[in-house]
């Protein structure tokens, strides 16, 4: 039976798209099956393909096995705003039932799948539901991914209570190198870890040019 893996973040803009691709890697390493998925995207460019993007794009090519597009984002679209906007815009819902069907058939070819969330944990998708209930209705473990800069100690302590609140559990977090030169950049972590139940998995440095290997001999998945 395949694992489940779900990367938020304490924002949008924070590195889970580099940090998925890392954890995917990380956990091929291990000898792993490993497919990423990310079900709804926003900011896609048209293509003569269809809407793409470039995150999901990313997730795909970092896979073990060759997955349609479709499967991997079912939902892609070309505004760069909330997805719930965005979906409302193009005259559609984001279905959960659409999403969890996609993730069973990514599972069948996979021993771990990891689902890369859109912003943060409370994001919604539709009238009623959100990114945490995206998580939770497919019992993925969940990855936070702070993203170090000014401001990052609230938003990670309350997107660990968040996601314990959703009945989640929260695997472990990770922070991500924004900016090099931030003051008091170690006593940043030390403070979250010292707030937070769950491990810390890995600090990334920061990269001007992605290198997916160089990320995930920094953490340490499972």
């Amino acid at each position: 039976m395949s694992r489940g893996i779900f990367v938020t973040g304490t924002d949008t803009g924070v590195g889970k798209t580099w940090v998925s691709a890392g954890i995917m890697a990380a956990l091929q390493h291990q000898g792993l099956r490993v497919l990423g998925m990310k079900p709804v995207a926003s900011g896609c460019a048209h293509t003569a393909d269809g809407l793409r993007n470039e995150d999901a794009l990313l997730l795909q090519q970092q896979g073990t096995a060759e997955i349609e597009y479709a499967l991997i984002n079912p939902y892609a679209f070309a505004p760069a705003i909330a997805p719930h906007l965005a979906a409302a815009q193009a005259d559609t819902t984001i279905d959960l039932d659409v999403v969890e069907r996609n993730y069973r058939q990514l599972a069948a070819h996979a021993d771990v799948i990891v689902v890369e969330g859109a912003g943060g944990w409370l994001v919604p998708l539709n009238a009623q539901e959100s990114m945490a209930d995206l998580a939770k209705r497919l019992e993925l473990d969940v990855i936070l991914v702070v993203g170090l800069r000014l401001g990052c100690i609230n938003h990670a302590l309350l997107s660990a209570q968040a996601i314990r609140a959703h009945g989640c559990h929260l695997l472990g977090w990770i922070a991500n190198t924004l900016d090099p030169q931030m003051p008091k950049l170690q006593t940043n972590i030390d403070a979250i870890a010292t707030r937070i139940d769950a491990p810390l998995l890995g600090i990334t440095p920061f990269q001007t040019t992605f290198n997916v290997e160089s990320l995930a001999a920094t953490l340490k998945i499972e």
